[in-house]
């Protein structure tokens, strides 16, 4: 009786917690894109710092820029609230963003590297991290006729998963896929990449059964997914990263491909991709701490 009575409880707490969200959803469509964002930054960067996940941040930031005093890493997760707040606020708008010149929408730097893969009609590997708006990626990606797929990490609650899923699919258009995490969805992701197709990947969070891989001088458990895929399929991988120029406002930026010598050796290749991924998004965090997602635990306690 207490598991049924429990299991009651959490359906009509997962039907309110999508309801709610629903309506959230239908009001922030109301708003234009740029209030939109505002109001999601504004209420991030006020509640946000207070909240005891900002401790997480605060120590990632002590062991990897140990040269910001207490005040330097206080402005840091203000900015890093601020970029959530609003990259959640403008979900509800994806799909409105396009390729403008000033306004909402995006720009691209880099876009030599993408229209020399989509003429060439080859596949690559792309990878990114949660910077700036980064639910942008896939979207832009198919806009410039090169369709990646990506993976997405499930929601607990299964009306919020759908509803958050179908804002990205109309972004997204038809013919762009998106695998959930896991290893239904890794061989999902395995299949499209032998049948030709692109994937996309963001590869800067912890994975306990990841590899030792150093990300700014100390260890940190890395996932080796996009290391395999590459050592597998031979190839190129892009690095790519949203960029914030203001409320709603987006530049991608899409670097050169990594130029990485495979050896024959399996580990050995793997912690080479590897490294040059987590040096990649290194030097990403340096130029703007700020647009980071700090909040996640990235190296070990202690």
């Amino acid at each position: 009786m207490a598991n049924s009575g429990a299991t009651r409880l959490r359906a009509v707490s997962e039907w309110v917690e999508a309801a709610l969200l629903g309506r959230a959803v239908r009001a922030l469509q109301w708003l234009s894109p740029e209030a939109t964002s505002n109001l999601g930054g504004a209420l991030a960067r006020k509640l946000g710092p207070w909240l005891p996940i900002s401790r997480v941040a605060d120590d990632n930031l002590q062991r990897a820029l140990p040269e910001l005093d207490a005040t330097a890493r206080a402005r840091v997760i203000r900015g890093v609230w601020d970029n959530l707040g609003r990259t959640a606020a403008e979900l509800p708008h994806l799909a409105s963003f396009r390729r403008t010149d000033a306004g909402p929408g995006w720009e691209i730097e880099g876009e030599a590297h993408v229209e020399r893969l989509r003429d060439s009609g080859g596949q690559a590997l792309f990878f990114s991290g949660h910077f700036g708006n980064w639910e942008l990626i896939l979207p832009v990606a198919a806009s410039l006729g090169l369709p990646v797929a990506g993976v997405y990490r499930t929601a607990s609650n299964a009306a919020v998963n759908q509803l958050i899923q179908s804002l990205r699919q109309k972004a997204l258009g038809h013919g762009v896929v998106m695998f959930p995490k896991g290893a239904l969805g890794a061989r999902a992701a395995l299949l499209h990449l032998r049948d030709g197709g692109s994937l996309g990947l963001l590869v800067d969070q912890k994975m306990n059964d990841g590899i030792a891989v150093p990300f700014f001088g100390r260890d940190a458990m890395t996932a080796p997914a996009l290391a395999q895929f590459a050592r597998h399929f031979s190839v190129p991988i892009l690095p790519v990263r949203v960029v914030r120029l203001g409320p709603a406002r987006f530049r991608l930026v899409c670097d050169p491909p990594l130029q990485v010598t495979l050896t024959g050796d399996r580990t050995a290749d793997l912690y080479e991709i590897t490294l040059a991924v987590n040096q990649t998004l290194e030097r990403w965090i340096r130029a703007d701490p700020t647009a980071w997602l700090w909040l996640h635990r990235r190296w070990p306690k202690g």
